[in-house]
């Protein structure tokens, strides 16, 4: 074979795996409101970066006819590219390639990529659109995944993972996603369950839909599962980019500061009158989020999901910080089994990846009855109070208004290592609200009283002004300054400053044992 014979052959390889399932199933694919494997990888990172590993790859099967269904690249993309400029290694399954099955071959290519990102010490980024294992490859297939499942959960906390979810995940195929950092969904088109609605049926007898068993709605509000949902794939792919943005490349290394124009000492009068005088009225916290960070920009996570509690992303002079607020205006932002678990596992992201935390508090406590309890609020809440105690990142907090019993110590307290713990004037810092704590001390006055009424509202007063306020807390140094609110922005930034060379470290061990 001449030297051009041998070029035309590998062209004619190349343009068989460009081509991938081919025209008809590439047209059904975009029918289906989807983009094919190597289009998504071109809009996601930036132009011209990509670089492909594995293009030639094809499945070592011939059971069931496979033999005669070979195909270039296997079903799956692989390899590199720049986001921003920065590194990030990359897998796209393609469904067009044997509905992008997994099988031992595509597994292999997913598993080169995941072991030169943790090498190479950069994100990791998997677009899924699969049917699940290659079911005529058997026990190969199965290996397969059992071998990415590894590879998750030996580079979690190594480099950052974010998945994608741009189709279907079934089966054994969603354990990966999970294990990741976040997984995107895209309405319409993703789903995630472990067995599909056939299986559900003949199990069960449960008669449910694909949507109702695993779509992003009910992934993004009821599980938890999906950290944030897109409307189409091109939103999906501009959020991995900003996503990333606010990440280091890996553990080692700290987040990027970025340049910013929004002035550091920058005041919101408004802050100073913001929180209600009637301690029962709630008040939008996101608000207040937007209000101090930088351009008021904030990226929330799972904000369907326990919105009694907010995370997410934002900067503050530049730099990445991870968010954590209590929200008044939902549950009146008590703690519950979601919302710890939710903001548990946000607080061990941003602290593998050396992201600073700032969490605003306004917690009237766990929530209360039997549906929590029978729940593992205990075991929940542990979660959160061992997620802030083991995280030695610059941790910053500012009580608005309540913090009350345990949620107080809870919510990054100076007791569990948060270095700057600031108070707004409107904070109330005691074991419990006034009038739960009343009726416990002074049972037996109130029930004396001639007026039980007066009498009851008025030691509910005495004991808001003596216990109900944060100079208490002040006066014994667990609240290191009342700050005035509008100033809030500058308090921060000025403590995160300081804080950026802490250096911090836990007792020497194989790992922590968190409260699962």
């Amino acid at each position: 074979m001449s030297s051009l014979e041998k070029a035309d052959k590998l062209r004619n390889l190349r343009e068989q795996a460009y081509a991938g399932g081919g025209e008809v199933r590439i047209e059904k694919q975009h029918a289906q409101g989807k983009l094919t494997a190597r289009e998504r990888i071109n809009l996601l990172l930036d132009e011209e970066s990509f670089e492909e590993f594995d293009m030639l790859v094809m499945h070592r099967s011939t059971s069931f006819g496979l033999d005669k269904k070979k195909v270039p690249g296997d079903g799956v993309v692989t390899g590199y590219g720049t986001i921003d400029g920065r590194l990030v290694y990359i897998f796209a399954h393609d469904f067009t390639v044997l509905g992008g099955s997994l099988s031992e071959t595509f597994a292999e290519k997913i598993i080169k990529v995941m072991d030169m990102a943790a090498t190479n010490g950069a994100p990791l980024i998997g677009l899924n659109d699969s049917g699940g294992a290659r079911i005529q490859e058997g026990i190969e297939s199965l290996a397969g995944y059992g071998d990415i499942f590894l590879k998750n959960v030996l580079y979690s906390g190594v480099v950052p993972q974010i998945s994608a979810i741009l189709g279907p995940c079934a089966g054994g195929a969603v354990y990966s996603p999970a294990i990741t950092d976040f997984t995107i969904m895209v309405k319409n088109t993703s789903y995630m369950f472990v067995t599909g609605p056939n299986v559900v049926k003949a199990v069960t007898g449960e008669d449910v839909t694909k949507e109702q068993l695993g779509g992003p709605a009910i992934h993004a509000k009821r599980s938890g599962v999906c950290s944030l949902v897109c409307e189409d794939e091109q939103e999906a792919l501009g959020l991995i980019r900003k996503l990333v943005s606010y990440m280091p490349q890996n553990n080692m290394e700290d987040p990027l500061v970025m340049s910013c124009t929004d002035p550091p000492d920058r005041m919101e009068m408004w802050l100073d009158e913001y929180v209600p005088d009637n301690p029962n009225k709630p008040y939008e916290m996101r608000t207040i989020i937007e209000a101090v960070v930088d351009d008021e920009e904030f990226l929330e996570i799972h904000q369907m999901f326990a919105p009694n509690i907010i995370i997410g992303f934002a900067r503050m002079k530049g730099r990445s910080v991870g968010m954590i607020a209590n929200q008044p205006s939902y549950l009146a932002g008590v703690l519950d089994n979601d919302a710890s678990v939710k903001a548990a596992r946000f607080i061990r992201f941003c602290d593998s990846f050396n992201i600073p935390l700032v969490t605003f508090v306004d917690v009237p406590g766990f929530m209360p009855g039997t549906v929590q309890e029978y729940g593992g609020i205990i075991r929940n809440g542990a979660k959160l109070l061992f997620a802030y105690a083991e995280a030695t990142v610059p941790k910053i907090t500012i009580i608005t208004r309540k913090a009350y019993g345990g949620a107080y110590d809870v919510m990054s307290s100076k007791h569990i290592r948060t270095d700057i713990n600031y108070a707004w004037p409107t904070a109330e810092i005691a074991v419990m609200g006034p009038g739960g704590a009343v009726e416990i001390i002074f049972r037996h006055e109130i029930m004396e009283a001639e007026d039980k009424v007066a009498r009851k509202k008025e030691l509910i007063e005495q004991y808001r002004e003596k216990f109900a306020n944060p100079y208490d807390a002040a006066s014994r140094g667990y609240i290191d300054d009342v700050i005035i609110p509008s100033n809030t922005r500058f308090r921060i930034i000025k403590a995160l400053e300081m804080l950026a060379g802490k250096r911090q470290s836990i007792p020497p061990k194989k790992h922590g044992n968190i409260p699962l």
